[in-house]
Formats: structure tokens, sequence, C-alpha cells
């Protein structure tokens, strides 16, 4: 499978909602690290929106040394850590300023499976990139090394998609603080791929 074409810059300054559905769902993140490729089709993601969206690190718009990234054109990743384990990988969508982006939570391994299973420590397939956490170990994602990297360059980028998937869409996870937000329909994935977080 050839992983060297990437969308274009200009794509990213889509609206989320759009970016997420007709562009990103059936792409291939993938990452050149360590002078190893890994990649895996986008199975799943949730879309925040900075503006109203009470599950969003950067609502209502406020700028924090955290949420910078968020702020910038759309192109570029914003990586965040959590519960001082976890790196997760998000797309950051939209023209600067308005601090969107779309959380990739599962992908479907297609290259770079042996590194993957050594990142991870373990040989389940199906375990290696059902989650956003387990997606950065396994294709060397970290906050420290990535956030605010350009998706266009040779290190981390999307290719496209080859066909356009049936999508369903869900309520996010992981968000019962965000009052009348957290019921938002703003996750979506791949119907019936096995490389899904949660159905």
């Amino acid at each position: 499978m050839n992983f060297s074409q990437r969308l274009t810059a200009s794509i990213y300054n889509l609206d989320a909602f759009e970016l997420a559905q007709k562009h990103l769902l059936g792409a291939s993140l993938c990452s050149r690290i360590d002078g190893h490729l890994t990649a895996g089709k986008i199975t799943e993601l949730e879309v925040y929106i900075g503006s109203c969206d009470k599950a969003c690190h950067a609502y209502p718009n406020k700028l924090t040394p955290r949420t910078a990234t968020m702020f910038r054109a759309g192109g570029c990743a914003y990586v965040f850590f959590v519960y001082g384990m976890y790196n997760q990988f998000n797309v950051v969508a939209g023209p600067e300023g308005t601090a969107n982006a779309i959380l990739i939570r599962s992908l479907e391994p297609l290259s770079g499976i042996e590194t993957m299973c050594q990142r991870r420590k373990t040989p389940d397939i199906r375990n290696l990139t059902t989650g956003p956490g387990k997606l950065c170990q396994a294709l060397g994602i970290t906050r420290k090394e990535h956030d605010g990297i350009s998706l266009t360059g040779s290190e981390l980028w999307i290719s496209p998609r080859t066909e356009t998937p049936q999508i369903v869409a869900a309520p996010r996870i992981g968000i019962d603080y965000a009052e009348e937000y957290k019921d938002k329909l703003w996750r979506f994935y791949i119907k019936d791929n096995p490389f899904v977080s949660r159905r």
C-alpha cells in the first residue's frame, strides 16, 4: 500500500465536521519515526469545538499554554498528555483562531504492524490501536515531539482515503462533565469495522 500521498493543507481549513466525515474517516494516519513507517486507517474520531463545546479544552475560546496549538490554522497536530501516562492525538481543523480539533480514537493497523507490536508490547493486533492512547504509543506519537507539528511533512501525516465508508454517529466518550454537550452525536466511526474503541 502506498502512503506517500498527503491531504493538502487547504483541506484542514474546512469545517471540523466536514473534515472529519468527508476526509479523515477512512484515511490513513502515518508516522515515520526512527526510520520506521507505521500507518493505520482512521476508524473512529471525535469533534471538539472551541467556541461553544464544554467538552473542549479550549472552551470558551480560552487560550492557554496547553491549548495554544488548537488556535493555529488547521493542518497541525494537537497532542496532549493525560493521567500522567497517555498521549492523545488530534487534528487541528479550521481557520487560525477557531480552536477546533478532531481527536483520533481508533485505527485499523495497515503498515509497520511488527513495530507497533513492539511499541505496545503485545502481539494482539485488535489491541494495538483501539483507543487514543494506544494508537499514539503504536505510532510513536508524543506531546513532547509532535505537538504542533505540520501534518503535511515527513514525520507525521494523513494519506487520503481510497473509498467512502459508511459512518455511524454517536455520543463522545468520557465527557460526563460537559453538561448539555455530553450527548451531542459528535463521535463518528466506520460501521461494522472491528477496530473501534466502543460501539
